[in-house]
């Protein structure tokens, strides 16, 4: 079986939803059955950027710590936002990325261009993208 590698956000004392405690070598498991938000699954990311630029709008965590961790067992995807294990272990905490706000302004542009097609505005959306035409 494959090591699956995966980052998970906590809070500032290692901790998320209803305090579970996380660190080095700790190890949780879930049913993994049910909806992504609830106790079936654990919340992990598949890229440590992507924990960071989607915190705010998941769990918010004032001074989040990352961890590299190894997911086991069922899976569940939220259309690559989030993913879900039924088993994970934290291996290692990180230092967070640094996101700026040009980093912001090119997810949320990369983010759009999957459902807004309006021709104008995606042509500068890509120049934009191709650093060709910067304006508002």
């Amino acid at each position: 079986m494959p090591i699956i590698i995966k980052y998970k956000l906590t809070d500032e004392n290692g901790r998320t939803k209803n305090q579970t405690q996380w660190g080095i070598g700790v190890t949780h498991a879930a049913s993994g059955i049910g909806d992504l938000c609830t106790s079936g699954w654990i919340h992990v990311y598949d890229d440590p950027r992507l924990a960071v630029l989607l915190n705010p709008i998941h769990a918010n965590f004032k001074n989040p710590r990352l961890w590299r961790c190894q997911c086991k067992g069922g899976t569940k995807n939220d259309k690559g936002l989030k993913r879900g294990y039924a088993q994970v272990t934290t291996l290692k905490e990180l230092a967070l990325p640094v996101i700026t706000a040009e980093h912001r302004v090119r997810f949320a542009i990369l983010c759009a261009m999957k459902v807004y097609k309006k021709r104008d505005w995606l042509l500068w959306a890509k120049n934009w993208l191709n650093k060709k035409d910067r304006s508002a």
